[in-house]
This record gives C-alpha cells, sequence and structure tokens, in this order.
C-alpha cells in the first residue's frame, strides 16, 4: 500500500491526538530548550544564576519523574479515562509554568519544576498510547513517524518563537508555554474522544497495584529488561541537546557567521531570532526539530524496511558521529552540521524504540506498556542530569575554567553573589588577565579544552550501539 493508502487509514482520534502532541511539545520544549540557560546564566540577565550542579539535580531529577511516573499514571488513565487526565495535566502545566516562572530560590525552583513535570507525566503515555491504538503493523511505522514529527514541529516551533521571546524578556517565555497548553485545553474539549471503556469492578489503587505487579512480571524477562538497560545509553546521549548543549552554545561558540548568512537571505528572520548579531543558543538548538519536520518523513519510510533493532543501532551511530560535531569546534556552520547529522540519527532510531515497544505491548494494555517504555528514558534523564552537573562543569563549564585560570595566575576576584553576578566576575577576569571576552573566550578554549567532552557524550552513544549489537546477535540469537 502506497503513503496515500496508508494516511486515508487513519481515523480522527489519530490525528486529534497528533495536535494535542503538537501543542504539548509546543509548551514544554518552548520552555525546556532554554530552561538550563534560565537556570545557570548570569542574574543580570534575568536568569536564576544556579550553579552547573544545581541545574543538574533539578532538570535530572524532574525529568527523571517525567518519564517514571508514567508507569502509574499509564494505568490511572486506562482506569479513569484519558480525557479526564489530559484536563488533570494541562492544569498543573499551567500553574507549573506560572511557578517557575514566579518563583528564584533552588528549592521553590526545584519543586516549581517538579510538579510541572508530574502533569507532563500524566500527559506523556496517552498520546503514546492512542497512536499504538490506531495503528496496525501495515501503518505502525508512517503513523509513529507521523507522531514523531508531530513532536518536533511543536520542538520546533516552541523554542522558535522562545529564541524571539527570551532576547524581551523570559516572562514571555512562559506565558506563551501557558498559551499553548491553553490551546490544548479547547481542543481536547472539542475534538478528543475517549476510547476507554472503565472497568468499575477494581479501585483505582487495585488497578495501580495491577499495574506494578504487571510491570514487575514483564521486567522478569531478563531479555526485555537488559535491552530497556541498553537503551538507557542512548537516552542518556541524546539528553545532552537539552542539558548541556545550549550552555554550550551560550559559552563558547561565537555564532555570527550563521547569523550573518541568514541574514544575507532573510534578514528579518535573522534579526527576530537573533541578538546582538548572532543567533542564539535556543535557536540553534532547535534546528533538530527544524531538520526532523522536514526529513521524518523520507526516515521514516526509509527504515521501515529494517528491523527496529537494526534501524536503531544505525540511527544512535549516526547519533554520535553528530554529537562529536556538536561539541568539538566552535564553527557555526560545523555545528549546525552537526545537528543535522545529529537528527536523521534521531529520526532513524527514536520512532523505532517507541513502534518497536507498540508492537510488543498487548491490545488491552497500550498505555502501561508506552508507560514502561519510559523507564530506561527516565534513568537516562537522571544520569544526564549528573553528568551535565558536575561533570559537564569540570571539562567546559566556562566560569568553572576562569577561576581555574585566575587561581593558576594568583589574582583575586569576588566570589559570585547576588550582588556580583557571573557576568561580572567574567568581565573582571578578562579586564584583570589583560583580555577583551572573545580574547579570554577563545584562551580558555585552547588551553582548557572544553570540547574533550565530546568524547564522553559520543562514547556513550557508542556503547549503546556496541551492547545492541551483541544484544542483537548472541540475546535474540540474530545473525543478519
Amino acid at each position: 500500500m502506497g503513503l496515500i493508502g496508508i494516511f486515508k487509514k487513519y481515523n480522527r482520534n489519530f490525528w486529534a491526538s497528533n495536535i494535542i502532541e503538537l501543542f504539548e511539545r509546543w509548551a514544554w520544549y518552548g520552555f525546556y530548550l532554554a530552561f538550563a540557560l534560565y537556570l545557570v546564566n548570569s542574574k543580570d540577565t534575568g536568569a536564576l544564576g544556579f550553579s552547573q550542579a544545581q541545574k543538574g539535580i533539578i532538570m535530572g531529577t524532574g525529568s527523571m519523574l517525567l518519564y517514571f511516573l508514567p508507569v502509574i499514571t499509564g494505568s490511572i488513565a486506562d482506569k479513569v479515562g484519558y480525557k479526564r487526565i489530559l484536563f488533570l495535566s494541562f492544569i498543573m502545566y499551567i500553574s507549573g509554568f506560572y511557578m517557575i516562572n514566579t518563583f528564584d530560590s533552588f528549592g521553590w525552583m526545584f519543586f516549581a519544576f517538579i510538579w510541572t513535570c508530574v502533569g507532563g507525566a500524566l500527559f506523556k503515555p496517552i498520546i503514546s498510547a492512542m497512536i499504538a491504538r490506531t495503528t496496525d503493523d501495515e501503518t505502525a511505522s508512517i503513523g509513529f513517524g507521523i507522531f514523531y514529527m508531530m513532536v518536533n514541529v511543536g520542538g520546533f516551533i516552541g523554542p522558535f518563537i522562545a529564541g524571539a521571546l527570551m532576547n524581551k524578556s523570559w516572562d514571555f517565555v512562559f506565558y506563551m508555554s501557558i498559551g499553548a497548553i491553553a490551546v490544548n485545553v479547547l481542543i481536547t474539549l472539542l475534538f478528543f474522544r475517549d476510547p476507554i471503556k472503565k472497568d468499575d469492578d477494581n479501585s483505582l489503587i487495585s488497578s495501580i497495584a495491577k499495574a506494578f505487579t504487571n510491570i514487575w512480571i514483564t521486567l522478569q524477562n531478563w531479555k526485555y529488561l537488559l535491552f530497556l538497560i541498553i537503551m538507557s545509553l542512548f537516552w542518556t546521549a541524546f539528553n545532552q541537546l537539552y542539558y548541556s548543549f545550549p550552555v554550550f552554545i551560550d559559552q563558547w561558540i561565537d555564532t555570527t557567521v550563521v547569523y550573518d548568512g541568514l541574514h544575507s537571505i532573510w534578514p528579518w528572520l535573522a534579526q527576530t531570532i537573533g541578538k546582538n548579531g548572532e543567533i542564539t543558543a535556543v535557536s540553534m538548538s532547535s534546528m533538530d526539530s527544524f531538520f526532523i519536520i522536514v526529513f521524518q518523513i523520507l526516515v521514516s519510510a526509509f527504515v521501515m524496511r529494517f528491523r527496529p533493532l537494526a534501524a536503531m543501532m544505525g540511527g544512535i551511530l549516526i547519533l554520535a558521529g553528530g554529537l562529536g560535531l556538536m561539541f568539538s569546534n566552535q564553527n557555526g556552520w560545523l555545528i549546525l552540521l552537526g545537528i543535522l547529522i545529529f537528527s536523521l540519527g534521531e529520526m532513524a532510531s527514536s520512532p523505532k524504540f517507541t513502534e518497536y515497544v507498540g508492537r510488543i505491548a498487548p491490545a488491552d494494555q497500550k498505555a502501561l506498556y508506552m508507560g514502561t517504555s519510559f523507564l530506561p528514558i527516565a534513568a537516562a534523564h537522571q544520569l544526564a542530569g549528573w553528568l551535565s552537573g558536575d561533570i559537564y562543569e569540570s571539562i567546559s563549564d566556562k566560569v568553572f575554567l576562569v577561576k581555574k585560570e585566575i587561581i593558576q595566575r594568583g589574582l583575586s576576584i569576588p566570589e559570585i553573589s547576588e550582588t556580583f553576578t557571573k557576568n561580572d566576575y567574567l568581565n573582571e577576569a578578562a579586564s584583570q588577565m589583560g583580555m577583551s571576552q572573545d580574547q579570554m573566550t577563545l584562551f580558555i578554549w585552547q588551553n582548557y579544552h572544553p570540547s574533550n567532552v565530546w568524547m564522553l557524550f559520543s562514547g556513550i552513544a557508542v556503547s549503546a550501539v556496541v551492547f545492541l549489537w551483541l544484544y542483537d546477535r548472541f540475546v535474540l540469537g540474530r545473525s543478519r
């Protein structure tokens, strides 16, 4: 059957679910791609001035819960009904974005992000389960490709707008996310049809307990458990797109050449998403989603001929190469090429992971199994937060490395505080070193090699490929 014939087989709920996913991703990624910068950038820019370690704790713990809790929320959705849980999720999202924009201490920010992630955890298994429910073996590959494309349409529009809004005020970024979720409330009310027939014979608590029992039984299958553990390595490397890459771009990369190239073609766009003649880190990071919008259907059509595990291995290897380019140099065009390569690997591997779990899930437990598939992603977020905290700081954080140089030179600069910001520290450091900011950045780059972090991130991705090959060859017994 051709693409047109496949498209005709998708029903109303399939398309409604995809549109809801688009706006939810718009809201989420609109703030999430900028969130690392919001947490660690200097306070005089309107950000919070936290350390990389504090950023890693907040993002890693909250995001871990976002992907772990669907093992519970999937069961709740199956019991209570998808539509009711969607509305609860939207309420928590809206209030969570408001709190993140309001609070400025580490403790309260930690709470606000956890709250928002719980709202996201209520949402997550529902739409994935709806895609699985409304596709079959013939339509699943393209169907999950469309779903993943919608993820990235929202994942591009949100950061694209956020990149322009944050140049004016961080407040507007959060107002945008609140507005996108408000649109979803209306779409869900008018167009989403709940497919779940509620079973009133069992209580909600017993349903959750049964879910954990089923998960425990599922994870006793050591082959499946091993697969989930291996995939956690892939997601750990992948998540550095959100945890470390925006910070790396913001601290080390002069994107003037990219701005000038875009300005020569489309001045308005360059001026909208750029700042001071450079492309913002958020806008650069959002190009991953832009490339997926353009190429996802073609890539999905190409990889549908391969077994899911084979497609995942090839995709992760390509993604590892993209990570290498993204973190190993200061050339804006090469970094864009790295993002393109990264996105191609993501397109080949990530939808196949979702499709693989969707295929093996029983028809009446799609939400539960989709929730289970989030376990390796949850573990990876916790690990990614740790890597992007103290470890990233010691290898690549500009303020940390400048402090090392200041100590080595025997210079004296006040500690960063409420009144003496990170930018104040860097300005004073450059002054005492007799350099401009650009000269100091180049000096630290050449002498402390913050680009070495690429070997860590790419190495984790390559290790996932190696372990998947061993798993495919010796555990599953495949010889091809």
